[in-house]
């Protein structure tokens, strides 16, 4: 049965983290955020071209009339705490694939690498250079280390192994794509963090130096190398606690090196600024694109998997490379639905579809086969 619509902000999002939240929220600390009724300023000093409401002192997501409403988040946490949850995380080892300093170092420092790390968490190689997009190391996606989305499996490689980091990019502030742990243990080995706007006030509470920060705008352009970056839209929500709902803002990123460009969806529901990002950016060669914690009781801020290949396709991308799974019990649905859904579009649709292991290498251009690696895992 439709719901009244709401603008999609409203929709509650994960519920299982949301939920941690609100029952954890006495351990939360509100960051120190720039003034709340005005925009924090963009790397060029320009305030917000995304919308930005000095009413009700938030950033709120594009116009959208096919987005539908969320549940109350009543209906959402009753749901959570009375259904019965089936397959939310694998009864054994997920795959992984040996992931160590030296490997990393072997690969062609001519090419483009992509390495998964789990959920939203990427290593990128991009001619030589170490970039990191969302990285989450924590044991948990909450603000205390006893309770909240527990991780399936430790990640690939560990955080102290890591090589020195050129740029660290980031979507937006919720606690499976911004970590406490993570960020001080990265602190001191990278270059440059690149952040929607406000975001930039939660790294510096975490002692991140002002001057490795800059803050983007949708639509503004940045570089560090032969690394150009763009903070594009996205349909999402951000917030920390219960006092910030969207005082900071969500972005997706393109990634361009050399004559290769990448786009990372972030976190969003579907809406048509994928279709606005495809024609201005004229396609990617790969995209990033987010497949997992959906619902429909939140269907704004997520997507299902059919939602994840038209965004695909409205970016003009040539390979879609799925995220956002496989490491934390953040929904209802099986730990391998999304997985499963997404191939066997990909497969009719003949989409070009990469649903790496843990661990796996992926280089630009090169060979690569497929393989449904969850298949036959409980």
């Amino acid at each position: 049965m439709p719901v009244p619509h709401r603008r999609p902000r409203r929709s509650t999002g994960t519920p299982l983290l949301r939920l941690t939240l609100a029952a954890l929220a006495a351990a939360v600390a509100g960051c120190a955020l720039n003034s709340p009724c005005k925009p924090p300023a963009g790397a060029d000093g320009r305030t917000s071209v995304a919308p930005f409401s000095t009413d009700d002192c938030r950033f709120h997501n594009l116009p959208n009339p096919e987005a539908r409403a969320s549940e109350s988040g009543w209906k959402i946490w009753t749901r959570f705490l009375t259904v019965k949850k089936e397959a939310t995380r694998p009864a054994e080892p997920l795959p992984v694939r040996p992931l160590d300093r030296a490997g990393l170092e072997a690969l062609d420092p001519d090419a483009i690498h992509l390495v998964r790390l789990g959920h939203s968490s990427v290593l990128l190689k991009l001619r030589g250079a170490y970039w990191l997009i969302d990285p989450m190391f924590g044991e948990r996606a909450s603000p205390v280390s006893f309770a909240g989305p527990k991780r399936f499996q430790p990640t690939p490689i560990a955080l102290a192994d890591l090589p020195p980091i050129e740029g660290v990019i980031l979507s937006h502030d919720h606690y499976d794509h911004l970590d406490v742990g993570t960020i001080e243990g990265l602190r001191d080995r990278v270059r440059r963090y690149f952040v929607p706007l406000g975001v930039g006030a939660r790294l510096r509470d975490m002692g991140v130096p002002a001057d490795r920060i800059e803050e983007f705008d949708w639509w503004q352009q940045g570089r560090l190398g032969d690394v150009r970056l763009t903070a594009t839209p996205a349909q999402h929500f951000s917030g920390r606690g219960l006092t910030d709902r969207d005082r900071t803002l969500w972005a997706s990123w393109v990634i361009q090196s050399g004559d290769q460009r990448l786009f990372y969806s972030g976190d969003s529901g579907y809406f048509p600024g994928f279709a606005q990002i495809g024609e201005r950016f004229g396609g990617f060669d790969i995209a990033l694109i987010e497949n997992g914690a959906y619902d429909g009781y939140w269907p704004s801020v997520h997507m299902q998997p059919e939602e994840s290949v038209r965004a695909f396709r409205d970016v003009r991308a040539r390979v879609l490379y799925v995220m956002h799974n496989s490491a934390f019990d953040l929904a209802l649905h099986t730990w391998h639905d999304p997985l499963e859904r997404i191939a066997d579009i990909a497969e009719r649709e003949r989409v070009e579809l990469a649903t790496p292991q843990l661990g796996e290498v992926l280089t630009l251009g090169a060979p690569r086969r497929n393989v449904r690696w969850w298949q036959g895992l409980r």
